[in-house]
Formats: C-alpha cells, structure tokens, sequence
C-alpha cells in the first residue's frame, strides 16, 4: 500500500513542477498608455521591436480617460476603451507578421508603434 502511495505521489509532483513550469514560461510584455501622448509596448524593460513566435502575457496600463491601448496584427485585435482607466491582462498568440499598437483617438498624431514577430 505504501509502494502505491509513493508512486502516486511521485506523479503527482512531477506534474505539479511540469505545470508550474509552463506557466513560468510565458513571457511577460508590458503595454502602457498615457498619462501624457505616450504608447509603448516593452519585454524585461526594453522597448520591443522584435519577437519570437508564440504565446505572451501582456499586461496593460491604461493611465488616461482620452487614450486607448490598441494592439492589433495577424490572429490579433485587442483594446482597452477609451474612457477606461486601469490595468488589463491579455494572453495573446502572435503569429510572424506585423503588430501595431496605438491610441486610436490619436493615432495620427504619432501614438503609435510597430514590431515585427518571426519564426
């Protein structure tokens, strides 16, 4: 009985540290918006310009009632309101391509980025 117990608890550990494990591994991004007519999009404090396929964390700060966080690009159409104000937790896919994210109340007027994701 015991031999059982020991085995049962030996599996259940190991798919405990494999679960843990593949949640540490999703890289995090920070997106931000505002206060002032400022948008970025960041990974361990570098401004982003190129990733890897695959999946992410991002986590949004949306600072100002007159600016929106928009990302968008291939598989991917995600915003915050305009008038909200707050933090907001996606997990996206992202595929090769193009991404964008803006202000789109102020989009033309440069609060905007790109980045490229590869293979």
């Amino acid at each position: 009985m015991t031999r059982i117990t020991l085995s049962f608890l030996i599996v259940a550990a190991v798919a405990a540290v494999t679960l843990v494990s593949a949640q540490a591994a999703t890289p995090v991004l920070k997106g931000e918006v505002g206060p002032g007519f400022k948008i970025e999009v960041e990974k361990a404090g570098k401004d982003v310009k190129r990733l890897k396929a695959g999946r992410y964390t991002i986590k949004v700060e949306d600072k100002a009632s007159i600016h929106n966080f928009h990302l968008f690009g291939p598989g991917v159409n995600k915003k915050t309101a305009v008038a909200f104000v707050g933090k907001k937790t996606w997990t996206v896919t992202l595929k090769p391509g193009k991404y964008t994210y803006q202000c789109d109340p102020h989009r033309l007027t440069g609060m905007r980025g790109t980045f490229r994701v590869v293979s």
